[in-house]
């Protein structure tokens, strides 16, 4: 059974997943500022028992917005639903606070990248919508998408 909860500081838990799947996160320096960021912004985990399974990385722009820093799941516990708890878990508690928006960035569909098209996947089957792709944000050879949702 597998228990989400929002709260704590997993800089451990994000390093172990993000080693996990590097055909997303295959930078070292990129891995590190998201291990740093862990310690930062607001953790949301699933566990299954007492092993961590699935981590979200949170930052509130404002009260209306909330950003999906990181959102990852072990390579081996993936379309177990995991993801997807997490997202319902980070909806209803966003929700609650009255934030209106949820989004986050992701490598864009200009350039063929197949772990990337079912990241865009799972995240157009729980209702985000593609906003807009920019090559300055990260560079040319990484297009950036920006995802959002209008929470309930």
């Amino acid at each position: 059974m597998i228990a989400v909860t929002t709260g704590g500081n997993h800089p451990a838990a994000v390093r172990s997943i993000l080693d996990t799947i590097p055909d997303w996160f295959g930078l070292p320096e990129s891995n590190e500022d998201y291990v740093a960021k862990a310690d930062l912004l607001r953790n949301v985990v699933a566990r299954d028992g007492d092993e961590i399974v699935g981590i979200c990385l949170l930052l509130d722009h404002n009260p209306q917005s909330v950003e999906i820093d990181l959102l990852a799941v072990p390579h081996h516990r993936h379309r177990q639903g995991i993801g997807s708890a997490i997202l319902e878990h980070v909806e209803r508690d966003l929700q609650e606070r009255g934030v209106r928006l949820l989004h986050l960035k992701t490598f864009g569909p200009s350039i063929h990248n197949e772990p990337y098209a079912r990241t865009r996947a799972f995240y157009a089957a729980h209702g985000f919508l593609p906003m807009e792709e920019r090559v300055d944000i990260w560079d040319a050879d990484n297009p950036c998408l920006f995802l959002v949702k209008l929470l309930a």
